[in-house]
C-alpha cells in the first residue's frame, strides 16, 4: 500500500488490501470481506487492547457510528502489541470490556496491519464504497476531519447511485449475568467492607467483608452487596442517582480533609475523563475535577473544574494531596481537594520510560499508586515497569522499556511483567504488583532488591489490596474479588519483545518526515506558540548519533550512529488547529506516538515518513 495516500477530495486510486486475520467477532461468526463491504464507507481501526490512545479513539468513532447508520462499517482490526493480547478469549473478553459495538477482526499475526503499512497504534484508514482507500490517520483526535471525510463520501456515493444504506454488520454477543462485571480497583472502607469500582457496570458496589469472597466462583455472593452508588448506566450526571463511565481508581480522603469539603472519597471516572466526590453517608455523588473533555493541550489552567483530564486511571493520597496516574497522557497529576486545584505532578506527555527530576520523566500509561511513607509506588503499564517516586524523583525498580515484557523472576534487574495494572504494599514491606497479562501475583522486594511470584492462574488481576492481613485481588476477566493462596509459585521464565516487520533504513543520513494535512475547514493554531512539535528520541539511544530531541518542524535530519544494526526510533509528533472561519474557533490536537523498528541495510531508504494524518 502506498504511503500518504490523498483526502477524500483527491481520491486516490490505491486497492484496499485484503482482510485477512484468524477469525471474527460482532459478526455472529461471518467472516467479512472487501467483496461483501462494496456499497459501504468503511473505517477500518488498527488497535490493540492494551493502549489508552485506542480506547480514546473507540470513543471518538461512537458519534460517527450513531451519526451515518449503516452507511458507514466501522471494523475493529486487533493487532496485538503483548503476547496475552494473542489469546481469542482475552480479546473477546476486552471488546465486551470496552463496548465495542462493531465487528473486529483478529489479527494476531499483524497480516492486515503490514498488508496497510500500520505503522503505529491506533491508525485509522478511510475505504470508500468502491474499495479504494482515500486517507490514512495515526493517533488520536480525528473525530473532525472524519466526520468530513465519511460526510463527503456518504454525499458522493449517494448522487452516484453506489451507496448502499442497508443491512447492519454488527452482530451483538449475547449478555452476560454476573454481580460484578469488569471490577478495576478496590479500597477498603472504614469498617472493613470493600468498595469496588464495576467499571463494565458503570457504577461503584461496596461489599461486605466475608470469607465467601475467598475462591468464590461466581463474581460475589449476592448477599455480600452492601450497597450501590450509581445507576449502572454510562454517564455523567452527579446527586445521588449518579452515573459514571467505566471508572477505575479510588481513594479515601484523610478524615479532617473529608470534614472540610464534604467528601468522602475521590473516584477516577475513566471514560468520563473526571474526578468524582463520593460522600459515604448517602451516595451522593459531586464532580470535583475535570470538564469532561478529554486533555488536548496544556492552557495553563489551575482550577480543578476548568482543566481537561485524560483518562485518569488510579489515586493515591501522598505528600499532602491526592495523586492521579493520568493514563492517557502518561503523566501524574496532583489534586487539591481543599484548594480545589489540580494540575502536571510528574512527566512530560512523552511516552516511553525515563527516569530523574519529575518535571523531566517518561512514563507510558501509569495505571496504579500506592503510597508507603516517603515513597510513591506506581506501575507504569506500557512499559511493563515497577517505578517510584521519593524526594522530587522517580526511579525504576523492574522495567527495561515499552518493546520488553515477560514473566521473570529474580533480581529486579533482570526481572519482567507484562502490562502490571496495580498494586499495593504489604505488611512485610514487600511491593504487591498485579501482574495483569500474566495472570499472577508479583512481589518486590526493596530490602534485596528481588521478585518473586506469588500466585499465578488469575484472570487479568487489576488490583490489590490487605484487607485484615488477608491480600485480595481483584481479578477483573473473572469478575470477583478473590484471596488467592500465596507462596513462590514456580513459572517458566519468559522473555518477550515486541515483533512487528523492521524497516530498512539506509546507513548514514536519515530523513524523517511526519506528513500532517489540518482537516478540512482547519488551520494551524499559533495561539501557544508552534503548533507542531515532534520529539525523537531511539531505543538503545546511541542508535542516534544526531537528531535526537524536541523540535517545532515536521521533517528533520537524523543521523544513525556506526556499528548499531537494529533499533527502535521513537517519535512523538502533535500538531494543534483550530477552525479556520468560525467566529468562536473550537481547537484541536492531533497527537501520535511512533515506536518504528528499523534495520540498518545497504538496499534501506534514506527517507522515512510518518503518517500523522493525509
Amino acid at each position: 500500500m502506498a504511503q500518504g495516500p490523498a483526502p477524500a477530495n483527491k481520491q486516490s486510486r490505491v486497492r484496499a488490501a485484503e482482510l485477512v486475520g484468524r477469525g471474527w467477532l460482532n459478526t455472529g461468526d461471518k467472516r467479512l470481506d472487501l467483496e461483501g463491504l462494496r456499497g459501504k464507507v468503511v473505517l477500518l481501526d488498527f488497535w490493540t487492547f492494551c493502549c489508552i490512545n485506542c480506547l480514546h479513539v473507540l470513543d471518538e468513532l461512537r458519534p460517527l457510528e450513531e451519526k451515518y447508520g449503516d452507511a458507514l462499517v466501522i471494523i475493529g482490526v486487533h493487532s496485538p502489541k503483548f503476547e496475552h493480547e494473542r489469546d481469542p478469549q482475552a480479546l473477546a473478553a476486552a471488546v465486551e470490556r470496552y463496548g465495542v459495538e462493531h465487528p473486529v477482526l483478529d489479527d494476531p499475526n499483524l497480516t492486515t496491519w503490514d498488508a496497510f503499512a500500520a505503522r503505529a497504534w491506533p491508525t485509522l484508514v478511510v475505504i470508500d464504497p468502491v474499495g479504494y482507500v482515500v486517507s490514512t490517520m495515526a493517533g488520536e483526535g480525528h473525530l473532525e476531519a472524519l466526520d468530513a471525510i465519511v460526510g463527503e463520501l456518504v454525499a458522493q456515493h449517494t448522487a452516484d447511485g453506489t451507496l448502499d444504506t442497508t443491512g447492519s454488520l454488527y452482530v451483538a454477543a449475547p449478555p452476560a449475568e454476573t454481580t460484578l462485571r469488569f471490577p478495576g480497583k478496590a479500597i477498603e472502607l472504614p469498617g472493613g467492607d470493600v468498595l469496588v469500582t464495576d467499571s463494565a457496570h458503570h457504577r461503584l458496589v461496596r461489599l461486605a467483608q466475608t470469607e465467601r469472597l475467598h475462591g468464590s466462583a461466581s463474581a460475589a455472593e449476592a448477599d455480600t452487596v452492601v450497597a450501590t452508588i450509581g445507576t449502572g448506566e454510562r454517564g455523567r450526571t452527579d446527586g445521588v442517582e449518579a452515573q459514571f463511565n467505566e471508572p477505575q481508581g479510588l481513594a479515601l480522603l484523610p478524615a479532617e480533609i473529608a470534614e472540610q469539603v464534604g467528601y468522602d472519597l475521590v473516584v477516577a471516572d475513566t471514560v468520563n475523563h473526571l474526578l468524582r466526590g463520593v460522600r459515604l453517608a448517602d451516595g451522593r455523588v459531586t464532580t470535583v475535577a475535570g470538564t469532561g473533555k478529554q486533555w488536548r493541550m496544556d492552557v495553563g489552567a489551575t482550577a480543578a473544574l476548568e482543566v481537561d483530564l485524560s483518562s485518569p486511571w488510579d489515586l493515591a493520597w501522598f505528600d499532602g494531596k491526592l495523586i492521579v496516574a493520568m493514563a492517557g497522557i502518561h503523566q501524574l497529576w496532583y489534586f487539591d481537594p481543599v484548594a480545589g486545584a489540580a494540575g502536571v505532578y510528574a512527566g512530560t506527555t512523552v511516552e516511553s520510560l525515563k527516569d530523574g527530576p519529575l518535571s523531566q520523566v517518561w512514563m507510558a500509561q501509569p495505571s496504579g499508586l500506592a503510597a508507603d511513607g516517603d515513597r510513591l509506588w506506581l506501575v507504569d503499564s506500557e512499559t511493563s515497569a515497577l517505578r517510584y517516586v521519593e524526594h522530587g524523583r522517580m526511579y525504576t525498580a523492574i522495567g527495561q522499556g515499552l518493546f520488553d515484557f515477560g514473566h521473570l523472576d529474580g533480581p529486579a534487574a533482570d526481572a519482567l511483567m507484562q502490562h502490571p495494572l496495580g498494586l499495593a504494599v504489604l505488611p512485610d514491606g514487600r511491593i504487591a504488583v498485579a501482574d495483569t497479562y500474566n495472570g499472577a501475583l508479583r512481589a518486590y522486594d526493596p530490602q534485596t532488591e528481588t521478585v518473586s511470584t506469588l500466585a499465578s492462574g488469575l484472570a487479568e488481576p487489576s488490583d490489590v489490596i490487605v484487607l485484615g492481613g488477608k491480600v485480595l485481588v481483584v481479578e477483573s476477566a473473572a469478575h470477583r474479588l478473590t484471596a488467592p493462596d500465596l507462596g513462590e509459585a514456580a513459572v517458566s521464565g519468559q522473555h518477550h519483545r515486541v515483533t512487528r516487520k523492521r524497516t530498512k533504513v539506509a546507513p548514514g543520513a536519515l530523513r524523517l518526515e511526519v506528513l500532517f494535512e489540518p482537516a478540512a475547514g482547519q488551520k494551524l493554531d499559533y495561539t501557544y506558540g508552534s503548533p507542531i512539535q515532534v520529539t525523537v528520541s531511539a531505543d538503545p539511544p546511541q542508535l542516534l548519533a544526531e537528531g535526537a530531541g524536541r523540535g517545532e518542524e515536521l521533517g528533520r535530519d537524523l543521523l544513525l550512529a556506526e556499528g548499531i544494526q537494529q533499533g527502535v526510533l521513537q517519535v512523538v509528533a502533535q500538531a494543534a488547529t483550530c477552525d479556520a472561519e468560525a467566529e468562536h474557533p473550537a481547537c484541536h490536537l492531533t497527537r501520535q506516538d511512533w515506536g518504528v523498528p528499523i534495520e540498518v541495510a545497504e538496499d534501506g531508504v534514506s527517507t522515512l515518513r510518518l503518517v500523522l494524518r493525509s
